[in-house]
C-alpha cells in the first residue's frame, strides 16, 4: 500500500490494525500476517476463475488481506463468493514463514493464493542476500499453498531505497533490482509462478527516474521482462491527484514492455467510505482490449471492508462476480 493509505488507516481509527503492525507500509503490509487478492474486470478469459495450470486462475478476482485474523471470518467470506477469488497475503517483515503455514493453508482451501514476499515499505530493510534468503524460506515452506509469488511490490517506488527517500542513487536502484532478480530465480527454480507489481505514478512521482515506465524499461532485467508470469500495476487514485488513467493505453504500453506476461491491476482501494462502493465497481468491472489482461484489482481493504461476509461491500463485490 502507499504511504498515504497507511496514514489513512491510522486516521480512520484503525487502532487494532496499527497495534498488530510493526509499522505502516507503502505497499500494503501489516505485521502478524496479511494477504491480498486480485482484481476484477470484465472481458477476458476465464471469468469463472478456472484453473490455468499450476493452480493459477485464468481470470483473477483478487482481494488483499493485511492480516490473517479473524481467520474463520476471512475464510467464510472468501468461500462464499460466487467465483473463486485469489487472496493476496502480505507476508510481514521479520516474521518467519512458519507463522503463516496454518493460515495460508486454510485460505488456500477456499481461494487461490498470491503470496506477497515483502511489502514495498520494508524492502530497504533487507540486504539483497537477506531478501533472497527470505524468498528461499517462504517458497520452501509455503510453496504447496501459494499459487503465485509476488517477488517485488511497487518496485519502482522511491521508498524502496529508504523509507523516507524521495529519490534513488544508481547503487540503491541496483540493490533493488538484485533483490527482485534473486527472488525470481528462487521461485522459478522451485517451479512456481512469478508476479511483479509496479507502482503507477503518472504525474505524481517524486523523482522522474521512478516514473513507472521509465524505471521498468531501464531497470527490469531482460530475463524478467521475457519470463515473468504476471505483471501487475498498483494504483491508488487518492495518491495521484484523483487521476483516472487511460487504462487501455497503460496496458498497451505494459504489454509491449512485457511481451509474454499476463497483466492486471495488483492493488487498489480507498479509505474514503463514501467512495468505496463506486471504486469497487470501477475496478472489478474494468474491461480492456488487451488480450493478456486478467483482471486482479486486489482491493487493499478486503479484511476491513468485506469481512464478515455480512458487510455491504462484500455484497457489492459478490454481485459483480455473479454477473454474467
Amino acid at each position: 500500500m502507499s504511504i498515504s493509505v497507511a496514514v489513512a488507516l491510522l486516521s480512520m481509527g484503525c487502532a487494532e490494525d496499527a497495534a498488530t503492525t510493526s509499522s505502516v507500509t507503502t505497499g500494503g503490509q501489516s505485521s502478524g500476517g496479511s494477504g491480498s487478492g486480485g482484481s476484477g474486470g470484465g472481458g477476458g478469459s476465464g471469468g469463472s476463475g478456472a484453473t490455468g495450470g499450476a493452480g493459477a486462475p485464468e481470470w483473477i478476482w483478487g482481494v488483499t488481506i493485511d492480516a490473517t485474523e479473524p481467520l474463520p471470518d476471512i475464510t467464510a467470506a472468501l468461500g462464499k463468493h460466487a467465483k473463486k477469488p485469489t487472496t493476496r497475503i502480505v507476508f510481514d517483515e521479520l516474521v518467519p514463514a512458519s507463522d503463516y503455514q496454518a493460515s495460508a493453508t486454510a485460505i488456500h482451501g477456499v481461494s487461490f493464493v498470491m503470496g506477497e514476499l515483502l511489502d514495498s515499505f520494508y524492502v530497504s530493510q533487507y540486504a539483497p542476500a537477506d531478501y533472497v534468503k527470505r524468498a528461499e524460506e517462504y517458497v520452501s515452506l509455503l510453496g504447496p499453498v501459494v499459487d503465485i509469488w509476488e517477488i517485488g511490490n511497487e518496485i519502482n517506488g522511491e521508498w524502496l531505497c529508504g523509507q523516507q527517500a524521495s529519490s534513488c542513487s544508481p547503487a540503491q536502484t541496483a540493490e533493488v533490482v538484485a533483490k527482485i532478480e534473486g527472488a525470481f530465480d528462487v521461485v522459478q527454480k522451485a517451479g512456481g509462478k512469478t508476479a511483479l507489481t509496479l507502482y503507477l505514478n503518472q504525474d505524481c512521482w517524486s523523482s522522474p527516474d521512478n516514473e513507472m515506465f521509465t524505471w521498468a524499461s531501464k531497470n527490469v532485467p531482460n530475463q524478467l521482462r521475457q519470463e515473468l508470469d504476471y505483471v501487475f500495476v498498483s494504483y491508488y487514485e487518492d495518491d495521484c491527484n484523483d487521476l483516472q488513467p487511460d487504462w487501455p493505453a497503460v496496458f498497451a504500453q505494459l504489454a509491449a514492455l512485457f511481451p509474454n506476461s499476463k497483466l492486471g491491476i495488483g492493488e487498489c482501494g480507498t479509505a474514503q467510505v463514501a467512495k468505496k462502493a463506486e471504486w469497487v465497481e470501477r475496478y472489478y468491472t474494468l474491461k480492456l482490449p488487451e488480450p493478456r489482461f486478467v483482471g486482479g484489482s486486489f482491493w487493499w481493504y478486503y479484511r476491513q471492508d468485506m469481512v464478515p461476509h455480512s458487510e455491504p461491500l462484500w455484497g457489492v463485490l459478490d454481485g459483480i462476480m455473479a454477473a454474467p
